[in-house]
Formats: structure tokens, sequence, C-alpha cells
């Protein structure tokens, strides 16, 4: 009888330490997707030309840096994507007759996150896709984001956003693995002298 009383209170603590860490793994499981979404609306408002979400998905704060220098709060953020939207349209205004004009998509991969409270860093492969004067498209560019995100009135959002590009020398990340070892920030292109 002794023995069977000493067992019901360890089993319960047993099973009451099993539940434990299911009860954070899904928490951790909602992070991570609400992170995957805001890649998921980063990209496609980058792709479709929405300036205004593009800039949504940063806090009020937030940082983009790509190589040029740091882009600071979301104002200046929309600012800097519409200017680059509107060359992009320029650009495309001067399709050839009979040609299509080139667009533009990006896939993202490899999705690794860290969560820490409200805090996270996310890790991720990007790749760029874009279409020739046929409409077929073929991969121009590749690299990966590093982020610091952080959770602002239960929303996941990007803090500061790095993005490395292997085909630009300056953008290149470092020669060791992003995950165990965070790249230096991106470097300003040399100026061409031609």
């Amino acid at each position: 009888m002794g023995l069977r009383k000493a067992f019901i209170p360890a089993a319960l603590l047993l099973m009451s330490a099993s539940v434990m860490p299911s009860a954070a793994l899904a928490a951790s499981a909602d992070d991570r997707a609400a992170i995957e979404n805001l890649h998921s609306r980063y990209l496609f408002a980058f792709d479709w030309r929405d300036a205004q979400t593009y800039a949504d998905t940063f806090t009020e704060d937030g940082i983009l840096d790509y190589g040029a220098g740091e882009i600071k709060g979301r104002k200046a953020i929309a600012a800097f994507i519409e200017q680059g939207y509107r060359q992009g349209q320029e650009a495309r205004a001067k399709t050839p007759a009979g040609e299509r004009p080139s667009i533009g998509r990006h896939i993202i991969s490899n999705i690794y996150v860290e969560v820490n409270g409200n805090k996270a860093r996310g890790l991720a492969y990007w790749t760029h896709m874009k279409s020739g004067p046929d409409g077929y498209g073929t991969v121009d560019f590749f690299g990966h984001y590093e982020d610091e995100l952080e959770k602002v009135d239960g929303k996941w959002l990007y803090a500061r956003r790095r993005i490395y590009n292997q085909a630009i020398p300056e953008w290149a990340p470092q020669d060791a693995n992003p995950v165990l070892h965070p790249s230096p920030p991106p470097r300003q292109r040399q100026q061409s002298t031609q």
C-alpha cells in the first residue's frame, strides 16, 4: 500500500513534466509560424510593389541593411522601396515592342528561428528569379537574410534585417556558418571609376 501511495504522486509529476514541454513547443511553433508568415508578407509586398506593407513588416524604428547603408524607420524604408519601384516602372516602360517586361519574384527557404521571449533571431536563404523578354525566367541572384525580430503587441516584426547577396562581393557573407557565427554587416559597394 505504501509503494502505491508513493507511485501516484511520482506518476503525476512525470505526466505534468511531459505536458510542460509540449506547451512550450506549441508556443514556439506558433511563433515560428508567425515569423514564417512575416517573411511571406515581406516578399509578397516587395514583389507586388506594395511599399507600405513592406515597411509595415518592420518595427517603427526598424533597420533595413543590404549594403548601401542602414535605412532606419518605416517612413524611410517605404520611401526607399517606392523609389526603387518608380525606377523599375521607368525601365519596364522602355520594354521594346514584342518583348515582355521583366518581372522578378523571390523565394525563401531554409528558415532558422531562435525565439527568446519577445525577441528572436532568424536566418533564411532567398533566391530571386527574373523573367526575360520571352517571359521565361531564370535565377539571377541568391543570398540569405540575418534578422533580429521583436514581438510588438503580439505581432512579430523585423527590428533589423540584413540582406546578403552572393553575387556582389561587398554584400556576400563571411565564409562561416551564420547559424553559429553571425555575419558582419554587408559593406558599401565600391564605386566604379568608369
